[in-house]
């Protein structure tokens, strides 16, 4: 494969992770530290990239050269598994989680391999101002952490947040949806309504108390959800 067949293989998966919603271009622009113009017009054919900014931008999509020896666009219409892909999620610690809405490469603690095709059901709700959040990152659940869902969660599990879904919506009603949001300093894991200007923070486990936080005058009830549980992974 020559570099003009790989800057468009790459352009293609680019655009795979847009139409998907994992990504925008501004996130992209961020993460590369290119300019928005400079993305745009790779996205449009109007320019190609050179060798440092290609580096870039498959280091920040956690892309190397073989993952593109296969077009995408084969890959997403393909049965035959040796053209499937399997999709990679950062693990993450808890403060950068509820912080950082692009995930740089020194904050990635692992990478977790979901099957070809997890992310194409997920319905996105989001607030206007998570529009450049990378969207789906997952954490490793403490104990502390987990005990309050018991046995929705578990100690160690490792849960998948989908930060591009932080409304109060029922995503499968009458479900109810498991969110991560920041209480205090930490991060918990709670189902989540809305009452008397306070989200109330209901545990699965009755051993647990019902919690609320206040939602001030300049806040909104979704600006301390940092987004719905979409996935979990545990050990047996």
């Amino acid at each position: 494969m020559n570099f003009s067949q790989l800057h468009e293989r790459l352009r293609l998966e680019i655009w795979r992770r847009i139409d998907r919603g994992m990504l925008t271009s501004g996130l992209l622009a961020r993460q590369t530290g290119l300019r928005a113009s400079h993305i745009s017009n790779f996205l449009h054919k109007k320019r190609r990239l050179s060798l440092d900014a290609l580096d870039r931008v498959l280091s920040a999509q956690l892309l190397a050269t073989e993952d593109l020896l296969v077009n995408p666009r084969m890959r997403m219409h393909s049965r035959n598994p040796d053209f499937s892909s399997q999709e990679l999620v950062p693990l993450v610690s808890a403060a950068t989680a509820m912080s950082a809405p692009a995930i740089s490469g020194n904050s990635i603690l692992e990478l977790i391999p979901l099957p070809a095709g997890f992310f194409d059901h997920l319905r996105v709700k989001r607030a206007a101002s998570r529009r450049h959040w990378q969207r789906l990152i997952a954490v490793r659940l403490s104990t502390a952490q987990a005990q309050p869902m018991d046995p929705v969660l578990k100690p160690g599990a490792i849960a998948v947040l989908d930060r591009h879904y932080n409304s109060l919506t029922p995503y499968r009603p009458p479900d109810l949806n498991v969110y991560a949001l920041r209480l205090g300093n930490g991060l918990v894991f709670r189902y989540v309504t809305f009452e008397a200007n306070r989200l109330i923070l209901r545990p699965h486990s009755l051993d647990h108390p019902i919690e609320a936080i206040e939602i001030g005058p300049h806040e909104a009830p979704h600006d301390p959800i940092i987004g719905r549980v979409c996935g979990c992974i545990t050990e047996l």
